[in-house]
């Protein structure tokens, strides 16, 4: 796709505040017109993923993936959602392992780089469609980011394109920004929610989780430090960042997929701009507005945001391509 036929995000006065652009949409957007219907699947550990399904009875399918602590229910994954199925096509928003509202069986959790349970998913619906796509956000983006260059999975063919809005693609300065002082109401959120689900895991798990280890997350990095790591098989929170970071697989992704990062992200530093990386990647497009914020560009008259308008229209001319 030419790069010049997307138009440039182009917000109000009011919205080049990146810290309002964020957290706009989080109060003030309301999406109604998008029913769901949930089904669960079964993992191969005995766990369960839930899935929120939005059909208009088509042959393709967009899987769409939240961020960190979100859920199906997401304005920005129900905005997704509706452009889709407006245009023909299937949505499945992917509920991560304990954010259906119903803490998951087994110890794990979820995290930026968990992309067996994206593999699994797929496999597991891929026998209804002729083709699928992925979108995700924030922490959602990485993981497909990741999913897509690691190499740990052999991609399903019907897996077509991608695009991902918001990608923090170095996770350890994505830590350190967030737990910039500018930023405290977006980290003590965060954590504030996580330990709570790390208090229902407890009472499932009493000798796996201790009372002091949740007493002493005072951060993000504490979170993955006293969690995410030993849970999940890492060293500490800096290997959790080091392996799960998909900046360096973006080189090796095969499929057409477009990056959206907004140049002032509050969450984002310089490392989560691959621009290098998008110049010697053919199938990378990397768009990086003046303006949006984290997961943001909202606008007060657009029915469709300008993300969910520029994400199908990439996916779109390539439909359009493959027909010519």
């Amino acid at each position: 796709m030419d790069i010049k036929e997307i138009k440039d995000y182009k917000p109000s006065f009011v919205f080049r505040s990146n810290h309002l652009n964020t957290i706009f949409p989080s109060f003030f957007r309301k999406i109604d017109d998008v029913n769901y219907e949930r089904s669960r699947i079964i993992t191969e550990d005995n766990d369960f993923i839930d899935l929120d399904w939005s059909k208009v009875n088509s042959k393709k399918l967009v899987v769409i993936l939240h961020g960190l602590e979100g859920c199906a229910n997401r304005h920005y994954v129900k905005g997704m959602c509706r452009i889709f199925n407006r245009n023909n096509w299937d949505a499945l928003a992917m509920n991560y392992r304990g954010c259906s509202g119903e803490m998951n069986k087994t110890l794990r959790f979820y995290h930026g780089g968990a992309t067996d349970d994206l593999d699994f998913l797929i496999n597991y619906i891929e026998k209804d469609y002729e083709e699928i796509v992925l979108v995700g956000f924030s922490l959602g983006a990485n993981l497909i980011l990741k999913y897509l260059g690691d190499g740990q999975f052999k991609l399903n063919h019907k897996l077509k394109a991608a695009a991902v809005i918001s990608a923090p693609c170095d996770l350890k300065d994505t830590m350190v920004s967030l737990q910039k002082k500018g930023n405290i109401i977006y980290s003590s959120m965060f954590l504030k929610d996580l330990k709570e689900k790390v208090k229902l895991k407890k009472e499932d798990f009493p000798n796996d989780i201790s009372p002091e280890d949740i007493k002493n997350i005072k951060s993000l990095k504490d979170f993955d430090d006293k969690f995410t790591a030993p849970v999940h098989g890492f060293k500490d929170a800096y290997d959790y960042y080091e392996k799960c970071s998909c900046k360096k697989f973006l080189k090796n992704i095969k499929i057409p997929t477009l990056i959206i990062n907004a140049l002032d992200d509050p969450f984002l530093s310089e490392k989560s701009y691959p621009v290098e990386e998008a110049a010697l990647n053919e199938n990378l497009v990397l768009l990086m507005p003046k303006y949006g914020g984290h997961v943001g560009f909202s606008s007060l008259h657009e029915k469709d945001y300008w993300t969910e308008k520029t994400v199908f229209k990439f996916i779109n001319s390539l439909e359009e391509r493959k027909q010519l």
